[in-house]
């Protein structure tokens, strides 16, 4: 096949060193008569939407990395409109031979053996025995080629060193004249090492049954990789249930613990009494104690305060005089929140407020309000988080309240 009929429908803006004749279907009237092709030269080609630099390089029958080396391209990723050099050799009599009634066929995306063999009106048998060196009915490589007989089918072989038309007739039980007449040839030495030579009516079976066999032994290994992932879920959900069951359990001793705590709080706030004397209040003046001090389950955090539910927007209170350490937004999940300095390394801090009422180095009164309910950072719902720290260790808040 010359140069100028590989370029019959290929999108080229110019020729370097290269006088063709290029027809470009989609604009009539386009057509350029010029002289016979040169031998070498190089086609300047503008890149469309789909291509691939392998199907190019197909298209022209070069060397892909010839082109990357001419167009100056570090890899094979192309961009539609992007301009290319592809140099190009002109054929001779000394180029390999294809059978007149065989045509080369680039593969596209998604093309299987079965809608390639379709699309041409062929069996797969027949598609398998014009391409014997076929690798799985499945997987097509991109960019590769596919050879199709357009008359009569056979088995298209690539002729080897040494070997002659009459050995492969032999070989196969044909005769010499019958497979020269399929290749359309003159003298059964008009041929060359690497010519494709068509043998009419053989037929590839072993290579399709192989084919076959490849084809089910890959069919039952995604069955067999289905299962695995199916079952792999299954263990995965069942381990999530299980510890989904056990944080539901903890979760439940928690909630024993804090009742339990509750019961006895009674008593321990009527011990506290003494201790309020020196100055502590409560922040709110109405609220439900919802968590309180002290470890709660085992994926649970060590509660280094008490949770407080109330509306948001309940005014919040200093529970001792002091001055303001911090008002602002913490980075460890308090939100909005204040720290009162009361001296003698005590400290006091009000979490998840909704809005402050204060101001860093402001000093305050017991009961002075310094912000209002919220549940800005790590927080479920509106509440106030209230800790009570001595130097800079967290104690029980229950211990200084009245």
């Amino acid at each position: 096949m010359a140069i100028s009929e590989l370029l019959s429908g290929v999108l080229a803006t110019g020729v370097l060193g290269l006088p063709l004749g290029i027809t470009q279907p989609n604009l009539p009237g386009t057509e350029i008569q010029v002289d016979t092709p040169a031998r070498k030269g190089w086609v300047i080609y503008t890149v469309r939407p789909g291509d691939t630099l392998s199907q190019i390089a197909s298209r022209f029958r070069v060397d892909a990395r010839a082109i990357m080396y001419s167009s100056g391209l570090e890899n094979a990723t192309l961009r539609p409109g992007q301009v290319l050099r592809v140099p190009l050799v002109e054929e001779s009599s000394d180029g390999i031979r294809l059978p007149p009634d065989v045509r080369a066929y680039v593969v596209r995306r998604g093309d299987t053996v079965q809608s390639v063999a379709r699309r041409f009106g062929l069996t797969m048998l027949g598609l398998v025995s014009a391409n014997p060196s076929l690798q799985s009915l499945d997987r097509l490589e991109v960019g590769s080629t596919l050879y199709i007989p357009t008359g009569e089918p056979g088995l298209l072989l690539r002729l080897k060193q040494g070997e002659t038309i009459q050995d492969l007739a032999q070989r196969f039980g044909l005769s010499v004249a019958t497979v020269a007449k399929a290749n359309g040839l003159d003298s059964p030495t008009d041929v060359r090492p690497g010519d494709l030579i068509l043998l009419p009516g053989v037929q590839a079976r072993t290579t399709y049954e192989r084919l076959l066999q490849i084809q089910e032994a890959e069919r039952k290994a995604r069955e067999e990789e289905a299962r695995r992932l199916a079952e792999e879920r299954r263990k995965q959900e069942a381990e999530r249930q299980k510890r989904l069951a056990e944080a539901q359990r903890m979760q439940a001793q928690s909630r024993a613990r804090v009742r339990q705590q509750a019961q006895s709080q009674p008593q321990l706030r009527r011990a506290n009494a003494v201790v309020a004397a020196a100055g502590y209040r409560w922040p709110l003046s109405n609220f439900t104690i919802t968590t309180y001090f002290g470890r709660r389950g085992v994926f649970q955090r060590f509660h280094t305060g008490i949770d407080l539910a109330a509306p948001v927007g309940t005014p919040i209170y200093a529970a001792r005089a002091g001055q303001v350490d911090t008002a602002g937004w913490s980075r460890y999940g308090y939100g909005l929140h204040v720290i009162i300095n009361h001296g003698g390394a005590q400290e006091t801090l009000y979490a998840h407020m909704s809005r402050i009422a204060v101001r860093p180095g402001q000093w305050v009164r017991r009961g002075e309000l310094i912000g209002y309910v919220g549940s800005t950072g790590w927080s479920t719902g509106p509440h106030l988080h209230f800790e009570v720290r001595v130097g800079g260790a967290a104690r029980n808040p229950m211990a200084y309240l009245p």
